[in-house]
């Protein structure tokens, strides 16, 4: 086993990987850019090391600079989260010619599962079923319009390499292929440095259903179930839940199955993730493979029991896993809930300023993965994820009322954020009966706004009497939500109520 471990991320992430290693008697390293000289990751790490400018580029994305504090410290292995440079070959290239472990796959299988056109490829010859469509090396745009043509519409456009929806297109009519075809390549070039494209039948009614799998350096792979992740905006996930409620006993074995095949068509080690698109007739095709940690993975924590983080540090250090997929089951329901900085109903813009409070909710199976505190400036410099929350209950129903309940009572004051459109999503009527694609938010909250929640009246003779007090003293104060730092203003003396979510 490691002595000591770098964590080669921040947030969240890094507290969760941070807490795992402690537990098993690890050392860890913790690495910060300027902005996050005072985050609670680098409070709770054993060490920490500077990485200077707030820039992504030059801080958390700068391999040089993360191998070199890794060197310093005397870290053996270097975990990266998920983000950042975990899925970035040349990172994990760098740490294996620097003799030090990379808490993941071999650099080759990461570089081959990052371009789609070659994992599928791979994939197809395993016998895993994938998406028709063209997944070839020619390129020419007159080529590719022949192939969407051959093909059929409504068809998908999408790059080779990277994600995140970037460089993708959905194409419904032959008028509108070669503009989609040039204006993904344009996207892709700029994203990835790669306009590769693969065009694919665009399904209808598309589930987003992902297997998680382990494998160990001996050729022994377990799956961990399934995750249903539908719930996206802008093919970015907000919603998770675990287990799928379209998944059958049937369907959940040939997909199991499948999962684990393709991990052994690429030698694959460590946790990684095979995601699978399913219709409305229940067939599956492979889409890809996360080859890290998923920041969905607490769901299948709860309810198969596996510490995940903790079998990824197992496994890079050379041990065996244990796990007997005769054995494992899941129990339950989790879902879990993204917390962004951003305003739902300002075009999902993110947002920034300070936390003037933080008091996440508390209770059995509620769980809170997150790297803020109260008083913590949440800058613009990196992604608006602020936590997740994590429930878990005896069936759905249970798990969603938890939820609802848990994201009423999560305050965060200082910054706008997304529970009360997570909420909303999960009151929906078609989410609770599980009627849901990955289409779901564009369909039922196009142009969604937060409904402001009436003010109480005991609120409005606080602010009547502040204000009358005020005056008396000839002074002029603006009441915001930051006044509850004000030890004399009534909102700090009210109790715990508060205007919004």
């Amino acid at each position: 086993m490691f002595k000591k471990i770098l964590i080669a991320n921040r947030g969240e992430i890094a507290i969760r990987i941070l807490k795992a290693c402690q537990e098993m008697g690890v050392k860890t390293v913790a690495v910060y850019s300027d902005a996050d000289a005072y985050s609670p990751h680098v409070q709770l790490a054993d060490e920490s090391a500077p990485l200077g400018n707030p820039l992504s580029s030059e801080s958390y994305l700068n391999i040089q600079k993360i191998i070199h504090a890794a060197v310093e410290t005397g870290a053996e292995a270097i975990h990266p989260g998920y983000g950042f440079l975990a899925e970035n070959p040349d990172f994990a290239y760098a740490c294996e010619n620097a003799g030090i472990t990379f808490i993941g796959p071999k650099s080759d299988v990461i570089k081959l599962m990052g371009n789609k056109i070659e994992a599928k490829q791979r994939m197809e010859k395993a016998d895993v079923p994938i998406i028709p469509g063209y997944h070839g090396l020619r390129q020419e745009n007159n080529f590719l319009f022949k192939q969407g043509k051959k093909i059929g519409f409504p068809l998908l456009v999408k790059a080779a390499a990277g994600g995140g929806g970037k460089g993708m297109r959905i194409v419904h009519r032959e008028e509108e292929l070669e503009e989609a075809i040039e204006g993904a390549k344009r996207e892709a070039k700029s994203a990835f440095g790669n306009d590769t494209l693969l065009l694919e039948k665009y399904l209808d009614k598309p589930r987003h259903i992902e297997f998680q799998i382990l494998a160990d350096a001996y050729g022994n792979i377990v799956h961990l179930f399934e995750r249903e992740c539908s719930i996206q905006r802008r093919h970015q996930k907000v919603i998770e839940e675990s287990p799928s409620p379209v998944m059958t006993a049937e369907m959940r074995e040939k997909m199991g199955k499948a999962a684990v095949k393709a991990a052994k068509a690429v030698g694959y080690t460590n946790a990684g993730t095979i995601e699978f698109m399913v219709d409305s007739s229940l067939n599956f095709y492979f889409m890809e493979m996360n080859t890290r940690l998923q920041v969905e993975h607490p769901i299948t924590e709860a309810t198969t029991g596996v510490d995940i983080v903790k079998w990824q540090i197992r496994i890079a250090s050379g041990e065996k896993i244990t796990l007997c997929q005769e054995t494992l089951s899941q129990r339950g329901h989790a879902i879990e809930c993204r917390i962004y900085a951003e305003d739902p109903a300002n075009g999902f813009l993110p947002c920034s300023g300070v936390l003037t409070k933080v008091e996440p909710p508390v209770g059995p199976n509620i769980r809170n993965d997150m790297g803020i505190e109260t008083g913590m400036e949440v800058t613009a410099y990196y992604d608006p994820l602020l936590a997740k929350l994590i429930v878990s209950g005896e069936n759905r129903e249970d798990a969603i009322n938890k939820m609802v309940w848990a994201l009423s009572n999560y305050v965060l004051l200082g910054i706008t954020t997304n529970t009360s459109f997570l909420k909303e999503i999960l009151t929906h009527e078609a989410f609770r009966r599980g009627d849901i694609t990955t289409h779901f938010i564009d369909t039922h909250f196009k142009n969604w706004f937060a409904t402001r929640p009436e003010i109480p009246v005991e609120a409005l003779i606080a602010l009547s009497v502040y204000d009358m007090m005020n005056a008396k003293s000839g002074v002029q104060k603006e009441v915001t939500v930051s006044s509850v730092s004000d030890p004399y203003s009534p909102w700090k003396r009210a109790g715990k109520w508060r205007i919004g979510d």
